[in-house]
């Protein structure tokens, strides 16, 4: 393809690559900025992963999300009424169609269309996207562009020893590519994994007449249902109080206050009958299921260590135990992907596998122009989370915030760098203020007595970030108010003596938190 002489867009068009959740938070925000998005969607119809017909789409016919509706959503459109508290992947669909028409976004999506190649411009003002729609290539050069390709359409494949060799009749596939128990009924599967994908999957099998589930797991997390008391999990797990808690603490006792939470609701997954979990509930890990640790309570979910060798139908634990299976299925996550930069990029990115190198997981200071969104791995509600990066974007660029310096970037991609190796993903919670706070849009919770309690223990839903700052809005307290007394949680607005003493304890300082 000649890129030598692109089409050259208009000084506000800004390329979005990507239309699922985050592409369409990026483009309604930038559009509100005044600029011109265009989104290049390589599947048929908008969606990403909520589209099931996508061939970037991990999600199975009667998949629902493991967060509340109000969690699942962004600010300014709720879900449609009746629709469930944990919503089914085509309800998610629908209410992304709806935010695409309401944000005028629908005319900017070019759907059908494939970016191939990402680079910068050779005059060295702004970037040249190249895309293919059928037959058709064309070459644009525009002063600006969003990737929102998400991080989970790469499977990742776990090394094992004769994997290859497999010949149970249901075959080996990755969790990406699982499509509903029907092919299982009757079958004894080994589904590898403990994250909620491999959890959930395991749970929809035993619940839909497989003979036997057996879960393979290099480790035992903790494990989290998606109700604690009637209330949606995610309303009580991420809390701004959470947040600054943890920001403050010392990490041993963030870790015990979490477990403490997580024992309290949950229990511990020995006392179902799977192994015990290291008391340090970071090392060990935590997932969210509703019904795995019920099943391996009852029998109908057996629990072993990680793979160590396959050969023909026999599949070998690490204990040295064998088990006949007819089919596996690997949960086994993602890697980060992304074919179409030029070398040049990704070697400023630093690109490899799960890691990329980016200032709080957006920009570059040597790739001015280009932002990244939606590209992080992060444990809790991403609807939230997503619009408020596209926020950060949207007021840097036109200018509302000020864009961060170099030497500020530099010291991102150095703290970035230093978290190679270690643990990838970070809480909801923490991602939300990091953002709101760039944006400026994150309320003071001690200015607004009457809804200190909502703000402080309620669920981080969107409407917490429209009471303060730019795109403020009238409604948001209302609201605010509201979201926190769903499900019966937090129905009174009046913070109690025990939540005001922790809540002084975490704005004192380190030393008085861990006391």
């Amino acid at each position: 393809m000649n890129t030598r002489d692109p089409i050259v867009m208009a000084p506000r068009a800004v390329a979005i690559i990507g239309a699922g959740p985050a592409g369409l938070a990026a483009g309604a925000w930038l559009a509100r900025q005044g600029f011109e998005p265009v989104l290049f969607e390589a599947a048929d119809a908008l969606g990403g992963q909520w589209n099931g017909a996508s061939p970037m789409s991990g999600t199975w016919p009667g998949m629902r999300t493991n967060t509340s509706r109000i969690m699942t959503a962004f600010a300014g459109l709720d879900h449609a009424p009746g629709t469930a508290v944990f919503p089914a992947r085509d309800e998610v669909l629908r209410y992304l169609r709806r935010y695409a028409a309401q944000a005028r976004l629908l005319p900017r999506i070019r759907s059908g269309t494939r970016v191939s190649h990402l680079a910068r411009s050779p005059e060295g003002r702004g970037w040249i996207v190249c895309s293919q729609a059928g037959e058709a290539r064309r070459a644009e050069r525009f002063a600006r562009v969003v990737v929102a390709t998400g991080r989970h359409n790469a499977p990742a494949w776990p090394e094992v020893s004769g994997l290859d060799t497999f010949t149970g009749d249901g075959g080996v596939r990755h969790s990406f590519d699982y499509a509903g128990p029907a092919a299982y009924r009757d079958r004894s599967v080994v589904v590898a994994g403990c994250s909620v994908s491999a959890l959930e999957i395991a749970s929809e099998l035993a619940l839909a007449g497989a003979r036997r589930v057996t879960v393979a797991q290099r480790r035992q997390r903790y494990v989290l249902r998606k109700l604690t008391a009637g209330v949606p999990t995610d309303h009580v797990a991420f809390t701004r109080f959470a947040a600054r808690a943890a920001a403050v603490m010392p990490p041993a006792a963030v870790a015990e206050e979490l477990r403490r939470m997580v024992l309290s609701s949950a229990g511990s997954p020995e006392q179902a009958g799977a192994p015990r979990p290291d008391a340090d509930i970071f090392a060990a890990g935590l997932t969210q299921s509703q019904h795995h640790l019920d099943l391996v309570a009852d029998g109908r979910i057996q629990v072993r260590p990680w793979l160590a060798r396959v050969s023909g139908r026999q599949v070998a634990f690490a204990d040295g135990r064998t088990e006949t299976a007819d089919a596996m299925v690997l949960g086994t996550g993602y890697r980060l992907s992304l074919p179409f930069l030029a070398p040049e990029i990704a070697a400023a990115l630093n690109l490899d596998g799960p890691h990329i190198d980016l200032h709080d997981h957006t920009f570059h200071p040597d790739l001015p122009g280009l932002a990244f969104l939606g590209l992080f791995d992060q444990v809790g509600p991403y609807f939230p989370v997503l619009e408020l990066q596209a926020r950060w974007l949207a007021y840097s660029w036109s200018g509302v915030v000020p864009m961060p310096g170099a030497a500020i970037m530099q010291g991102g991609l150095a703290a970035c760098r230093m978290r190679r190796g270690g643990p990838q993903a970070v809480p909801m919670n923490a991602m939300a203020l990091l953002f709101a706070g760039h944006a400026g849009v994150e309320p003071d919770a001690d200015l607004w007595p009457e809804l200190r309690r909502a703000l402080l223990f309620g669920p981080l839903s969107p409407a917490s970030f429209r009471l303060v700052g730019p795109d403020r809005c009238a409604g948001a307290a209302a609201r605010i108010a509201a979201d926190a007394a769903s499900f019966g949680c937090l129905a009174s607005p009046m913070i109690t003596t025990e939540e005001a003493a922790r809540w002084e304890s975490i704005k004192a300082g380190p030393s008085a938190a861990a006391a």
